[in-house]
């Protein structure tokens, strides 16, 4: 009873710091047991066994289930420099059939230490015999279980999650379209934003939000949906829409929209176009002015009118420079995080061979033969 519970006050925190380093279960997948014996003084081949179960019979190329199949070899006692090898089935010693482990390791331990055994052996369905000359276990250690100290292996400090730098993050371009027509209000697409929304190679305008009572909400417009086409032309930016628009022949609109990353189509009745021109119309209603002020207003709606194009390729520009310099700034932030995680996992890798190696050894001083 000593000794099971000398193990079990050895193994608790090993299988404790095991599961904390993620460490493969490969490293306990071998049934293993523990000597009975509390002398130590008992002889020892080395190997850890198992019975033969019909379902291993076709595996190990048996006819029967005689035998027992070695699981581990411990490469520095008799087995190892016998040459037995792991999944070897051993079917006699010194003649006696083998048929479980508890009778193979009676016959082992009435064999006094220091004699040559021979060992009758199974390998992939061929018989061999191997010579093997058996020593004491406590020889086999240098240990007593009284002296026996284990020391678990050093945790590596786990490095600190670097802290991302904080970024001035643009803010999209925002065109209020309609406002007090239409009652949208919608913003070109980042990168980001058409991922998420599901908007194919960045395409399309997001609809902002939609005022209440106003004609989009009465079309069935909602805040998060995704403007890709205007009477069949594909939108890009907010340029396309507002030029679409503007070159509508008639008061009723078909817009296609993604909504839930699926594609619809909603109709809006905007009011006629005047004559002058769309741009001040669809934003302010003008109250009466003199004859003198409407030629320098209409002079000027034609000046910007003439100007939008160019004014909507610089806004353009504009937001894809700002968009590659902060994915820029986030690809180096994330790379520094990779390389702080590379080193992590290194560390991890180097504690889950040290733990496989102690478990290894340990294995050895409790195998049951």
């Amino acid at each position: 009873m000593r000794k099971y519970f000398l193990f079990a006050l050895l193994i608790s925190p090993l299988i404790a710091a095991n599961s904390f380093a993620s460490c493969s279960p490969a490293v306990l997948e071998q049934p293993f047991g523990y000597s009975s014996d509390d002398s130590g003084g008992a002889s020892y081949l080395g190997v850890d066994t198992r019975d033969i179960t019909p379902d291993r019979v076709a595996t190990l190329h048996l006819k029967d289930e005689q035998g027992v199949e070695v699981t581990m070899v411990d490469q520095d006692a008799p087995a190892g420099k016998a040459g037995i090898k792991e999944h070897d089935v051993i079917m006699s010693v010194n003649g006696d059939r083998v048929e479980s482990v508890e009778q193979l390791r009676r016959l082992v331990h009435e064999i006094p230490s220091g004699r040559t055994v021979t060992i009758g052996l199974s390998r992939n369905g061929e018989s061999l015999t191997v010579k093997a000359q058996l020593t004491a276990r406590a020889q086999s250690f240098g240990f007593s279980g009284k002296d026996f100290h284990f020391e678990m292996p050093p945790m590596p400090a786990i490095p600190a999650i670097p802290a991302i730098a904080e970024m001035d993050l643009p803010v999209s371009v925002v065109v209020v379209h309609s406002a007090m027509r239409s009652g949208l209000m919608v913003e070109n697409l980042t990168p980001q934003l058409a991922d998420f929304f599901g908007a194919k190679g960045g395409q399309g305008i997001l609809v902002r939000s939609v005022e209440k009572g106003s004609l989009a909400e009465k079309a069935g417009f909602h805040a998060g949906d995704v403007i890709v086409r205007v009477n069949g032309e594909s939108i890009a930016d907010s340029g396309d829409f507002s030029r679409a628009l503007r070159s509508r022949k008639d008061n009723n609109v078909t817009i296609g929209i993604l909504r839930d990353k699926k594609v619809t189509t909603l109709t809006i009745a905007l009011p006629a176009r005047k004559e002058s021109g769309e741009i001040m119309d669809e934003s302010f209603e003008l109250p009466e002015i003199s004859a003198e002020t409407r030629v320098e207003l209409n002079n000027l709606k034609t000046e910007v009118a003439k100007m939008q194009p160019e004014i909507n390729l610089a806004v353009n520009q504009a937001t894809r420079a700002i968009n590659v310099q902060v994915s820029k700034a986030m690809a180096d932030e994330l790379k520094n995080f990779s390389n702080e995680k590379v080193v992590l996992e290194k560390q991890k890798d180097l504690m889950r061979k040290e733990l496989k190696d102690r478990m290894r050894e340990m294995r050895k001083q409790f195998a049951d033969i």
